[in-house]
């Protein structure tokens, strides 16, 4: 695993790694052993001490793209396994056949990769799936059917619902519940062998029907499913449900600590329960996992409702998944944001038991402040106006320099060519200047960035009354760098480029995808929230040292923000810029 380029501060205390302290001074996964690949207990029994002093993991199931959510588990899962000697396992929980696909799969690899993790480690890849423990998982299945921890029940949906009971009254036994073991056992082997129809029966484990917890009421462990996996293809009509399946793929794994959010808090009871039946019946091998749960990253300003990023995507609302403003780690990416911003974000909001609101503004200013610590410095003048230096030398150019990184004079200085005609900023004119503006007006004096003192002598218009052109006249004796520049106190300061020099390059500026902070709140349709604002696109001009830019690379355009040319649609020599974030936080309030 990488490092974090942002020094984040040191390991806050927190309630998942007192826990792990405690078992290691305890000694609880002292004696594990590990057989050099997940299996059941036989495959650990007898194998070498396990070089894992704890194993995690990241499970997703590959039914969609990876968000902001999921960036604060991967950093979460990955970093413990590093800090405490560990291993994280990379896991995919393709148990829903219908809904899965291998596009998935290859996306969220790239996007846990691109965060700066991965999942070798003591010469092993620790890349696993689900669907490679079906056939253990069935086994599993059989033994609780024997040992009378299981039962197929017949019943129909409607009845599975109307007999499970409320959160105040306890569920009806099914009619099925006493069937004989071997009666169970044979009907479970003809819905393995696709002898009955979908929806028919199902495998629920035996509990409690009157259980407060209704996730202890008989859960349904297998059902029918004719649909193709994308790995096993049509070798099963039978399916494992999340809920049975996770536990089991944990304890093949020998994970020791199985971090999950909130909502599986109620899922604990049932699957410590199966993880007990089956070391009891000897098929896993003990410690066992241990669950515990984190209240999930709740953000504002953002939809993390995969149902609600699917209505955004499909009503083209925005341009795809890897749109820049939705809050997808493709679109992240695309945008600019950077992978040690989000490590940055993940070590700063931490974790905790309560759900509780994290400001956007937040992750914006982690992006910041990794960004600017490796982005280059470069000029773009994004809403130009033609700048005319009247009493310059026509045809006459010479060279300014500006340094590449203010705080890292190492990396140099770059040359601004400087010219009788240059691009400023639209909003650095006014002809009539408001109070405190101390820019360019008639008969006021700046500083071009890195060049020389100008004063304004007056504006061209066009026939609609709009400003043309600003003209000015230079001092020659006033330039950056040299002695003369210190006889001339100015209070307006604004950048520039020459116009025979700087580009035109199309520049996309996204802010914020919704206005609100909590888009839908109250009912409210969330669609009525998006920010128009969100995404503008200007033909700016550039010096010319960003045409050489490479997809990805990331700049500060001074006074602007931080951008990054676009993976997708930059060309060799015409890259297209992408606004990751503004200099300061303009939503704060």
């Amino acid at each position: 695993m990488t490092k974090p380029a942002v020094a984040a501060a040191a390991h806050a205390t927190n309630f998942i790694r007192n826990a792990i302290d405690a078992d290691m001074a305890g000694g609880k996964y002292a004696s594990r052993t590990w057989g050099g690949a997940p299996g059941l207990a036989a495959t650990h029994a007898g194998a070498a001490a396990d070089p894992a002093k704890i194993r995690t993991r990241f499970p997703p199931e590959p039914n969609g793209y990876l968000h902001f959510g999921h960036a604060k588990s991967i950093c979460l899962n990955f970093g413990l396994a590093r800090d405490y000697g560990g291993v994280c396992h990379m896991r995919f929980d393709d148990t829903n056949p219908e809904k899965e696909e291998q596009a998935y799969v290859d996306s969220i690899l790239d996007a846990v990769r691109w965060l700066g993790f991965d999942w070798n480690a003591n010469g092993t890849e620790h890349l696993y799936h689900a669907s490679d423990y079906f056939d253990a998982m069935y086994q599993a299945a059989e033994y609780l059917v024997t040992a009378g921890h299981a039962y197929v029940d017949e019943q129909s949906a409607e009845e599975l619902r109307a007999t499970r009971g409320t959160l105040t009254e306890h569920g009806i036994d099914s009619p099925w519940r006493e069937r004989p073991a071997a009666e169970s056992l044979a009907r479970l082997r003809e819905m393995r062998d696709g002898r009955h129809a979908d929806g028919s029966m199902v495998l629920r484990a035996k509990i409690d029907m009157s259980s407060p917890n209704i996730n202890l009421r008989d859960p349904a462990i297998y059902r029918i499913k004719r649909a193709t996996h994308h790995r096993t293809g049509d070798k099963w009509c039978i399916y494992p449900m999340y809920t049975y399946a996770h536990p089991i793929e944990d304890a093949l794994e020998q994970i020791t600590h199985s971090i999950c959010t909130l909502e599986f808090e109620d899922q604990r009871p049932f699957y410590d329960w199966l993880l007990a039946r089956l070391a009891e019946g000897g098929l896993l091998a003990r410690p066992l996992p241990q669950q515990i749960e984190f209240a999930r990253l709740n953000l504002t300003h953002v939809v993390l409702s995969k149902r609600k990023l699917i209505q955004l995507v499909e009503e083209k609302h925005v341009d795809g998944w890897d749109d820049p403003r939705l809050p997808t780690l493709v679109a992240a990416r695309r945008r600019g944001y950077s992978p040690e911003g989000f490590r940055l974000f993940a070590e700063r909001i931490g974790v905790s038991k309560s759900d509780s609101w994290i400001e956007y503004g937040v992750l914006e200013e982690c992006m910041r402040e990794h960004l600017n610590q490796v982005a280059p410095r470069r000029t773009a003048v994004l809403d130009p106006l033609r700048l005319v230096i009247d009493n310059y030398p026509q045809g006459a150019e010479e060279e300014c320099l500006a340094p590449n990184h203010p705080q890292q004079p190492e990396l140099g200085k770059r040359p601004l060519p400087f010219s009788r005609e240059l691009w400023i900023e639209r909003e650095d004119f006014m002809e009539i200047p408001a109070k405190g503006y101390f820019r360019l007006y008639p008969g006021n004096k700046v500083r071009l960035r890195y060049g020389f003192v100008v004063e304004c002598t007056g504006c061209d218009k066009d026939a609609a009354g709009q400003i043309s052109a600003v003209h000015c006249n230079y001092y020659a004796d006033s330039k950056s760098g040299t002695p003369g520049s210190d006889t001339y106190k100015v209070k307006g300061n604004i950048h520039w480029l020459s116009a025979a020099h700087a580009y035109e390059c199309e520049v996309r500026l996204f802010d914020r995808l919704f206005r609100a902070q909590h888009p839908g709140a109250g009912e409210r349709d969330f669609l009525l929230d998006l920010n128009p604002d969100a995404k503008k696109l200007v033909s700016a001009r550039l010096e010319p040292a960003l045409k050489d830019a490479l997809p990805e690379e990331r700049f500060q355009f001074e006074r602007h923000g931080y951008f990054v040319a676009d993976r997708i649609d930059s060309r060799p020599g015409a890259p297209v810029f992408n606004r990751a974030v503004t200099l300061k936080d303009a939503w704060q309030k």
